[in-house]
């Protein structure tokens, strides 16, 4: 098949998918169970072992979608610009939150998984569940963990996170938009980032600078910090 061919057919394909997950998404009312990610995932892994496609050729093919995600993510400095002078009134919570909230989230997972299954190689795959997926995998990678099993531990966080905290956010009568975003970024990176623009454009903002000082900040201290040495302890 004619390379061009093969490009538009992979291209449009994973647009096509994505927007019929779109739609089923809004129309059972935004789950975070048929977040049309999720959905386009696995729909696309099916086609392509259905049709014996290969990978590699497939990710050629569906380069131009790849690298528009690099302008896309710069993009998230517009909202985040606009809400520049809050972001400077609540910095140092915003930060003291964001440290706290990523050791908890790398540790608690990473040490009671050690605990539950005594798996060493699933356990450190877990300190980076809570930070976005290109810096999780190589934080993974960095500790001993599996890059490839991150990646699902990652994806399946993002969405569990995107499911329940904004049930928490209701439950506590957290209405400031805000203090939600920021909440959802810090515990579902991308899919709550996401989730949040849905609510507003604050609360988007909010939860894209917690993803993104997340994923800063456990880059920096998860590979230094002994976690990953009690991980290892707890499992042998």
């Amino acid at each position: 098949m004619n390379t061009s061919v093969e490009m538009l057919l992979a291209i449009s394909l994973t647009m096509g998918i994505y927007l019929a997950a779109e739609k089923l998404y809004v129309r059972l009312k935004r789950s975070a169970l048929v977040h049309p990610v999720v959905i386009s995932i696995f729909s696309l892994m099916g086609i392509l072992a259905l049709f014996d496609w290969d990978y590699a050729r497939y990710q050629q093919d569906t380069y131009l979608i790849s690298f528009l995600l690099g302008p896309a993510t710069v993009a998230l400095a517009i909202p985040l610009y606009e809400q520049m002078s809050l972001i400077k009134q609540m910095a140092l919570p915003l930060m003291v939150a964001c440290l706290v909230g990523a050791v908890v989230a790398a540790g608690s997972a990473a040490l009671l998984s050690a605990v539950w299954t005594g798996d060493e190689i699933i356990s450190l795959s877990m300190i980076s569940k809570s930070v976005t997926t290109p810096i999780g995998m190589d934080i993974s990678r960095v500790v001993g963990g599996s890059p490839s099993l991150a990646a699902g531990i990652i994806m399946f966080a993002g969405m569990l996170g995107s499911l329940f905290v904004p049930y928490a956010t209701k439950r506590l009568g957290v209405k400031n938009d805000a203090i939600h975003g920021f909440a959802v970024g810090v515990t579902a990176h991308g899919f709550g980032t996401a989730q949040a623009f849905e609510r507003s454009v604050q609360a988007g903002a909010f939860a894209g600078l917690a993803m993104s000082l997340t994923g800063i900040i456990s880059a920096f201290l998860l590979p230094v910090m002994p976690l990953a040495d009690w991980v290892v302890q707890l499992t042998r």
